[in-house]
C-alpha cells in the first residue's frame, strides 16, 4: 500500500461524501484563485475570508489576515493593515501595529521570550515585554522582531532583518542585527 492509499478515507466510510464534497470545493476554489491570481495556497487560505478573519480578531477597518497567520494574545491592529501568509503575532505581552502596514510573509513579531527561563533551568519566568510597530511601516519578509521594540511610524526594515532595538520614525533599516541606514523612501 502506498502513502496516499493509507490517507485515504475507506470507500463506504461516514465521511466518504463530505470528503468528496470538500475536495471538489477545495479544487474549485484552487482554479478560480489560479484564474484571476495565478497563486496556489494552502487549503484553510481557500476558504477563509482574510478580511472576516481579522474583523473576528478585531483588527481595524479593511485590515486583513491570512488563514496560516497565526496570532496569539492581545494583538491590536490598525485599519488597512495587510498581514501576510505565514505570519507570527505573539501578543502575550501585548502587540500593537499600526495603520496602513504591510506585514510581509514569514514575519514573527514577538512580545515573549524563554531564554532565561531555558538558561535558569525552568527557574526564571518568560520573560514579556511590549511591541510596536507605528503606522505606514513595511516589514520584510522573514524579519524577525524581538520582544520590547519600537518602530516608528512611516518605516521599512529589510528582508530577513533582525531587530532587536527600536527602530526611529521615517527610517530605512536592514541587517542581522538591524540597523538604521537612512530615511525611508531613499534609494
Amino acid at each position: 500500500m502506498n502513502d496516499q492509499e493509507q490517507h485515504q478515507t475507506p470507500p463506504g466510510g461516514p465521511g466518504d461524501d463530505l470528503h468528496a464534497q470538500l475536495v471538489a470545493l477545495v479544487e474549485r476554489l484552487r482554479r478560480e484563485k489560479d484564474a484571476k491570481w495565478h497563486r496556489s495556497l494552502p487549503m484553510g487560505d481557500y476558504i477563509v475570508d482574510r478580511w472576516a478573519k481579522a474583523r473576528a480578531l478585531g483588527f481595524g477597518e479593511n485590515a486583513s489576515i491570512y488563514d496560516s497567520a497565526l496570532v496569539f494574545g492581545d494583538v491590536k491592529v490598525g485599519a488597512n493593515t495587510w498581514i501576510g501568509p505565514f505570519t507570527i503575532l505573539d501578543g502575550n505581552g501585548g502587540l500593537t501595529i499600526g495603520e496602513h502596514c504591510s506585514i510581509s510573509a514569514g514575519v514573527q513579531i514577538y512580545t515573549h521570550d524563554s531564554v532565561a527561563r531555558s538558561l535558569s533551568g525552568g527557574k526564571a519566568d518568560v520573560e514579556r515585554a511590549p511591541t510596536a510597530i507605528g503606522s505606514r511601516c513595511y516589514i520584510g519578509p522573514n524579519t524577525v522582531i524581538a520582544m520590547g521594540v519600537t518602530i516608528g511610524d512611516g518605516c521599512v526594515i529589510g528582508a530577513c532583518s533582525l531587530v532587536l532595538d527600536d527602530i526611529p520614525s521615517g527610517s530605512k533599516a536592514f541587517g542581522t542585527p538591524c540597523r538604521v541606514h537612512g530615511r525611508a523612501g531613499e534609494a
